[in-house]
């Protein structure tokens, strides 16, 4: 019976993982759902928004565009608004991102020496949200101590449980 169980909790944690692969794939987007983790973006967004990514290399990003993006020294991608883009005749694009909720623009979030970001640190596009969802993972980062007891929950209630 344990060991059934067992086999029943690695089935549900690889499924979960194909289905994030799957999304990967369709989307274009190494991450394709994110949460916002901050107010910055306020009003279009609030924090704990969950934001549903796509990033398809061939779409040219435009002025007012909502933008995932890392930047270099940094772990967590930013949600931030396209600002100014400029286009130069051998195809390379450059642009400006700003918080709709920030009074000046990223420049001081990238690293040190650049003004501007490329296509190659865009993460994805914002193509749809659902609202508040994401509070669990806000919640989950703040108190790592309520992560684990919930996963701890979580992981004794799917090898306990009994088929009936």
């Amino acid at each position: 019976q344990l060991y059934y169980q067992v086999l029943n909790f690695a089935m549900i944690v690889s499924s979960a993982l194909m289905i994030w692969k799957g999304l990967i794939v369709i989307t274009g987007s190494e991450s394709p759902i994110v949460v916002v983790l901050s107010g910055s973006m306020e009003p279009a967004f609030h924090r704990g928004d969950l934001l549903f990514l796509t990033n398809f290399h061939d779409d040219p990003i435009r002025a007012g565009e909502i933008v995932v993006f890392k930047v270099e020294g940094r772990d967590i991608p930013i949600v931030h608004r396209v600002i100014k883009v400029h286009e130069k005749g051998n195809g390379n694009i450059k642009f400006l991102t700003k918080g709709d909720n920030n009074e000046v623009d990223d420049r001081g979030l990238y690293k040190e020496g650049q003004n501007w970001l490329e296509k190659k640190d865009v993460v994805g596009r914002a193509r749809g949200f659902l609202p508040y969802v994401g509070m669990v993972t806000i919640i989950m980062n703040d108190y790592p101590k309520f992560k684990y007891a919930l996963l701890a929950v979580m992981g004794a209630y799917v090898l306990l449980k009994r088929e009936s």
